[in-house]
């Protein structure tokens, strides 16, 4: 699962003291009934049986890409600069678009598949916890001396299957803070908090700030409804898309 496309530079940026890296091993989950119920009770915190009938998002990540996310048709608008790309996420096929001129060729193809990579990133920031019972995850839990905390492992999907993450629970029974072990990142157990936990209109929560140090990662511009209509009642953005 992707874990850092835009994060990477602030990450090693935090983590580098003296020229010295500091990496801790990942800890071992233990499977079973108190893993699953602690899954539970996450999700049931951020509302994500209301995520599940939401059924478009629109957000920007990190100050960078802005995303409509059509979850219903599973279609994505990307835009960043000057480069708009619709991207149908079934096939991973799509158009792209700079300075408002279409684009075709090896050129399109780039700018779909980076679009798409943003995707992976992007969407899971968004909402991971709705993730952790994805087909390819294993749950486990880990003892720690503060409490109970979930490891959550990818075997399979997006674009950096085999990453790891560590939930902890703040006081309110929300996800706190979460410690990474990803491919894209040579450093293990990178912690993140996550705060400022914002509704939808469906009543799905979403964390839109994320501290890592002294450096901040938010997400912007947030709004879902449970159509995309509702949200974009006079025209449909992907249209150009599915003609």
């Amino acid at each position: 699962m992707a874990g850092g496309l835009i994060v990477l530079g602030a990450v090693v940026a935090v983590s580098v003291v003296g020229g010295v890296i500091v990496s801790d091993p990942r800890p071992e989950g233990m499977p079973g009934p108190a893993a699953e119920a602690l899954t539970g009770a996450l999700q049931s915190s951020v509302n994500v049986a209301a995520w599940e009938q939401t059924g478009a998002v629109e957000w920007t990540f990190g100050g960078r890409q802005t995303h409509l996310w059509d979850r219903t048709r599973h279609l994505d608008r990307v835009q960043w600069g000057n480069k708009t790309v619709l991207i149908d996420l079934s096939t991973q096929q799509g158009r792209a678009w700079v300075d408002d001129e279409e684009v075709t060729g090896d050129k399109a193809e780039r700018l779909v598949e980076k679009a798409w990579a943003f995707w992976c990133n992007d969407a899971f920031w968004l909402n991971p916890v709705a993730k952790m019972r994805d087909e390819g995850t294993t749950r486990g839990l880990v003892e720690l001396p503060e409490g109970d905390a979930l490891l959550i492992s990818y075997s399979s999907g997006g674009v950096t299957p085999g990453d790891a993450y560590l939930w902890i629970p703040g006081e309110d029974g929300r996800p706190a803070s979460w410690r990474m072990w990803v491919s894209i990142i040579p450093i293990g157990g990178i912690p993140s908090s996550w705060e400022d936990w914002q509704p939808l209109s469906t009543g799905a929560m979403v964390s839109t700030r994320h501290k890592m140090g002294p450096v901040s990662l938010e997400v912007t511009g947030l709004s879902g409804a449970a159509t995309l209509s509702e949200l974009y009642p006079d025209n449909d953005p992907f249209a150009p898309l599915l003609q």
